[in-house]
């Protein structure tokens, strides 16, 4: 949605605009970053409705895409999906809604609401409002006084569309630019102001229906998003420019939607005395127990929320989570996970579902969550979890050797589980100050998925009885971290840590290389 920001939910037609180019000089991440963004943008028509576990997962291949590539595209369009949930899509208390309606009133009072109303236009329309930059408008989004909506038979089979434009990115800005004499900044701060207007007669509409309901997994999947983007977009340079729908907001307020979605979530939809979770909210919270994917979603959330937020409350509960997940959805005898838990006497047969479609499947993301938290806790409960994930890939071994394209997520999972020792980023030091922050967006600067952040203030009580309990050694090594500095990373591989360093660029440095064999066992 190039007015209001986030992403539609599906193409409804065949037809790709734009052009896509391989070359064999460049790099396999640019290739990939190019095609991402290729397969995202350029479709022609489609299907309007606008749903939350959309935006999540593409704001996160957008932020892994940007710290591979550098390039401030990704960051852009990953700020333009958060900005466009914080502004429509999350409520007083911070529960982040579900989806927005396709349909949608032409005009107040209309006898009944058509597929895309709220977001086509006429370009009548777009000359009205945006005068002597209407061309230039227009060219850009490929607009046409007769419409562009009948590129195939499929793009408007009940013909609502006809004379109306959706807009639609066919050509490079740096091209455009060029076309119009104009630099590419200049060129595309007309793009946005145009952009501004016509939101601002767009917000007039009859909206689409807002589905206020809170739905677990699906907030999860946007929390980590937000909580991911909190420190992934620090390394933009200063004075970055922004253009609208993007808000340019320091990335920390991006942390805060997410603590606050999560709190939401642990206030109304998480029974403290049975610690167990309710699927979904609207005016209370709904009968439906939590599902795998609620539990399993919700966990993978609350380890990015500490990763990249470093509060200890959030790997706290994500820990006790997987413990009522083990307890209500692990088959003990068969491994992995069955879809529902087995306190309903009424549910008569059980699934493990494996299909990463729309959604990730619980048994990937569980296994996912599983391999993470067996780089945070000693060898013992390490290998523990590593042994369930094992166990939960063999019950899937057929359908992963012949049809792995369906199961993406426990590929990754798979892939995860053969590194020898994940990459460990010790951070000791006072959270609060700007030295640990600094050192924390140094520690998320480079594309690892293979690496676990560890957050510690050696002064917190509740953590270091928490590591004292669960790894020991990174509690000794938070103690023995040089005193008087606000912050000191070590780096830990394959059982060998790294002399303490104690600036960011420092860190960089050290991640981008092999751990020294010599140093202490973790």
């Amino acid at each position: 949605d190039h007015v209001g920001g986030g992403f539609h939910r599906y193409s409804v037609d065949e037809c790709w605009h734009g052009k896509f180019t391989l070359s064999s000089r460049r790099h396999f991440f640019h290739v990939f970053a190019e095609f991402i963004s290729y397969i995202f943008s350029v479709c022609a028509v489609p299907h309007f409705e606008k749903m939350l576990y959309d935006q999540g997962q593409i704001a996160n291949v957008y932020l892994d895409t940007y710290v591979i590539t550098g390039d401030e595209y990704y960051s852009s369009v990953a700020r333009d999906i958060l900005d466009y949930l914080r502004r429509d899509m999350i409520g007083e208390d911070g529960e982040i809604f579900s989806a927005e309606d396709a349909d949608s009133a032409e005009y107040e009072g209309a006898p009944r609401k058509k597929e895309g109303s709220f977001y086509v236009w006429t370009s009548q329309e777009i000359e009205d409002t945006l005068g002597e930059n209407a061309e230039l408008f227009k060219n850009h989004y490929y607009v046409k006084s007769s419409g562009n909506c009948d590129l195939s038979g499929m793009s408007d089979p009940h013909n609502e569309f006809s004379g109306k434009n959706v807009l639609i990115e066919r050509k490079p800005g740096s091209l455009m630019a060029s076309k119009y004499g104009k630099s590419v900044d200049e060129y595309y701060g007309i793009l946005g102001e145009c952009r501004q207007k016509l939101f601002d007669v767009r917000s007039k509409r009859p909206r689409p229906h807002l589905d206020d309901k809170v739905i677990v997994s699906w907030n999860g999947l946007a929390i980590s998003a937000f909580a991911r983007a909190s420190q992934i977009l620090k390394s933009g340079p200063p004075g970055t420019k922004f253009y609208f729908p993007v808000a340019g907001c320091d990335p920390v307020e991006y942390l805060q939607v997410a603590e606050k979605a999560a709190n939401f979530i642990k206030e109304k939809l998480y029974d403290a005395s049975s610690k167990r979770l309710h699927h979904s909210y609207r005016n209370g919270p709904a009968k439906a127990p939590g599902f795998l994917d609620d539990y399993a979603f919700l966990i993978n959330a609350l380890l990015d929320l500490y990763e990249y937020g470093g509060k200890i409350e959030w790997l706290l509960w994500a820990v006790e989570l997987q413990v009522i997940q083990d307890e209500l959805f692990l088959d003990k005898q068969g491994g992995g996970y069955f879809n529902t838990p087995g306190e309903d006497p009424s549910v008569l047969l059980r699934v493990k579902e494996d299909y990463d479609g729309a959604e990730p499947s619980g048994n990937s993301m569980a296994a996912i969550n599983m391999v993470r938290l067996s780089s945070i806790f000693d060898a013992a409960k390490s290998e523990g979890y590593k042994r369930n994930v094992e166990h939960l890939l063999a019950v899937f071994e057929t359908r992963l050797k012949e049809l792995g394209i369906a199961l993406p997520l426990m590929c990754c999972a798979a892939d995860m589980l053969t590194v020898p020792s994940r990459k460990q980023v010790v951070l000791v030091g006072n959270k609060a100050s700007p030295e640990f922050q600094d050192m924390v967006a140094a520690a998320f600067s480079s594309y690892d998925p293979n690496r676990t952040v560890i957050q510690i203030d050696a002064s917190n009580m509740e953590e270091m009885a928490f590591w004292e309990s669960n790894n020991a050694n990174i509690a000794q090594m938070a103690r023995s971290s040089p005193s008087g500095k606000p912050a000191v990373a070590h780096v830990c591989q394959e059982f060998k840590c790294s002399p303490p360093v104690t600036s960011p660029g420092a860190l960089r440095e050290l991640l981008s290389k092999t751990v020294a064999a010599a140093g202490s066992a973790v």
